[in-house]
């Protein structure tokens, strides 16, 4: 219904935008039988059929105001009689055509379904093939018009017509639909049949062109025929208006419920809403609330926020992704950059790499060097690192998360932690540098930290033969499962694939990590400051020389957890002064009032306790 003028005004009317004009169409008295027959088939494509013969017209150019309203919404004048039919198509969303009925043959005119081998030349200029599902208008010589959807070039109107035949019909919107798609053709006409013309407009829409068509090219109208009978209206339903705030939420009064339905072509009667000819797609009591909620305005609706809910007691995230999620963090903290790298490489290269096996070889690469399933993500890691040297950025540091695989199977695809170290560091004047083995180890170990990894046993001598000999290690559970392996790349590798050296990296096996054991969660309590200074204290205290010096710190912090915040080593000595066997240990302890200034008694009293500690858990005394 918003595919006309008119419908768009009942619309707008509705939302109290003005008032809905539409003059009522006065039918025009037919002066002689007419001529031509029409005539339907059992398929259902075109339950009904309306139509007349106007003639003695001059088909000319249209009056210039029909051609300015056609102009205004982007369609090109042709002539007075089809120029008519657009206007009536776009004003009041009812297609019409005409035929020159001197080009009809047999006297008569019908809807049916095309027959096999049936082509229509239309007047686009291309010819199309109307087959058992199309429905078609013909004639005694055949198929000349796809109906619903465009007429036929043979029976076209032209400045000769002096006879016209002016259709109006309603066709079945699924069958133009499909129609539509199956030809690839999307006309104005076949735009609104399929989606469902008014069937009540069939003799209006009739009428209307009629009276145009005298008004502009003059004539003589026969009387009107209409063959077969439109589908009937939607059928009226009980309707109660508490459930337009029921489903959507807004609070309307019933009188301006009713005043919108009214308006927008609805019977009331009571409790019942009878939908207009033009509304079939309304079939219930959600279709009116509809309505209403649009007229109203959908800004007019209630905003309530969902429910809050409640998070998964283990978190959403499997262990594998969240160790994924935290060792990406990691090590972007600690400077390396992300990449991400094909999944295959070339075969010859994944051979180097423990690959390269038949079943892993890609039937249909994507390139020929990229035609074998990755054994490993240093390859590809190793290749970035020397396209960035070869750009100027030799001391590269890069990383990448994914899957790795060691054949067809399901079991065979693993997910590792690989990253790659490009030493290049700057020139110094002393010619000093730090062995970067040692800051790749220290990145792995605190990634292994960051994922929560039982302890691992260190191997040296039993790592893959890419990796150098003396300068690589692997880190295991046990004799078999080998978590990861680190150290530098083997310079022969380095030079088959181009790459300077040293190249350092590691690779870890996400999935050989055991999973972490659950522990309880404990929450500590909330920060609160206290407004009293905290003060210190220094103690010195004779340790034997070979106890940890360390050990004196805990009992020292569990003498007196309310007000000990803090217990620090400062100095140690031997000498002078301190006994044989024995050491000096400084140790400076915070103290923290909470409620109320200490007074000397009592920061004695703690004093006591600390020396007390510290002779029963250390074996220490108080120097001095």
């Amino acid at each position: 219904d918003w595919l006309g003028v008119d419908g768009v005004a009942r619309d707008l009317a509705a939302a109290g935008l003005g008032r809905l004009r539409t003059p009522a169409i006065t039918p025009v008295a037919g002066g002689f039988p007419c001529p031509v027959e029409i005539r339907l088939d059992d398929s259902g494509a075109c339950p009904a059929f309306a139509g007349r013969l106007i003639r003695g017209v001059r088909n000319g150019p249209s009056p210039d105001w029909l051609q300015r309203k056609l102009i205004s919404i982007g369609l090109r004048p042709i002539s007075a009689l089809v120029d008519i039919t657009n206007l009536i198509t776009f004003d009041r969303a009812r297609p019409l055509h005409v035929y020159d009925a001197a080009r009809l043959s047999g006297g008569w005119i019908e809807a049916r379904l095309g027959r096999e081998g049936e082509r229509v030349e239309a007047l686009d200029g291309k010819t199309y093939a109307a087959g058992p599902e199309t429905c078609v208008i013909g004639d005694a010589s055949g198929a000349i018009g796809l109906g619903g959807v465009m007429g036929g070039a043979s029976t076209g109107c032209s400045e000769t017509t002096t006879d016209v035949f002016v259709e109006s019909a309603w066709f079945d919107p699924i069958r133009i639909a499909q129609t539509g798609r199956t030809l690839g053709i999307a006309s104005d006409a076949q735009y609104r049949f399929a989606r469902g013309v008014d069937p009540e407009s069939l003799l209006p829409g009739l009428e209307l062109a009629t009276r145009l068509i005298l008004d502009i090219c003059g004539g003589e109208a026969s009387e009107a025929v209409l063959a077969g009978q439109p589908p009937a209206r939607p059928a009226p339903f009980v309707f109660d208006r508490g459930y337009v705030e029921a489903l959507s939420g807004l609070s309307i009064p019933r009188e301006r419920i009713d005043g919108i339905l009214s308006a927008l072509g609805f019977g009331l009667d009571g409790e019942t809403v009878a939908p207009p000819s033009w509304r079939r797609d309304v079939e219930g009591k959600a279709d009116l609330v509809e309505e209403v909620a649009r007229i109203a305005g959908y800004g007019a609706l209630p905003s309530t926020p969902l429910p809050p809910a409640r998070p998964a007691p283990g978190g959403v995230l499997t262990v594998r992704q969240s160790r994924m999620r935290t060792a990406r963090r990691a090590l972007a903290a600690f400077g390396y950059a992300e990449a991400v790298t094909w999944s295959f490489m070339k075969r010859a290269t994944a051979e180097r790499f423990g690959g390269g096996a038949p079943e892993l070889v890609l039937s249909n690469p994507i390139a020929s060097d990229l035609d074998c399933m990755r054994p490993s993500i240093l390859p590809n890691l190793i290749e970035a690192v020397g396209r960035n040297a070869r750009r100027g950025y030799p001391d590269a540091a890069l990383f990448e998360i994914g899957p790795i695989y060691r054949g067809d199977q399901p079991g065979d695809q693993s997910a590792v932690i690989a990253a790659v170290l490009a030493p290049h560091p700057a020139r110094r004047w002393d010619g000093r540098s730090e062995d970067a083995l040692f800051t790749l180890k220290g990145d792995l170990e605190a990634l292994l930290a960051e994922l929560s990894a039982p302890p691992l046993q260190t191997v040296q001598g039993q790592s893959a033969p890419w990796w150098s000999p003396g300068r690589s290690a692997r880190l295991q559970l046990g004799p078999k499962t080998v978590v990861a392996e680190f150290g530098e790349i083997h310079p022969a590798v380095l030079k088959v694939q181009d790459v300077d050296g040293p190249v350092l990296a590691f690779e870890l096996h996400l999935d050989l990590l055991p999973e972490p054991k659950r522990r309880e969660v404990k929450t500590r309590p909330a920060f609160q400051p206290s407004p009293l200074m905290p003060l210190s204290r220094d103690f010195a205290f004779l340790l034997a020389e070979g106890a940890p010096a360390g050990d004196l710190i805990r009992p020292i912090l569990a003498s007196d957890k309310a007000l000990i915040t803090e217990a620090r080593i400062f100095d140690v000595y031997q000498g002078p002064g301190v006994p044989e066997g024995f050491k000096s240990v400084a140790v400076e302890v915070r103290i923290q009032p909470r409620e109320q200034t200490l007074t000397d008694a009592d920061i004695e009293a703690v004093s006591a306790r600390i020396v007390a500690a510290a002779e029963k858990a250390a074996g220490a005394r108080l120097r001095g």
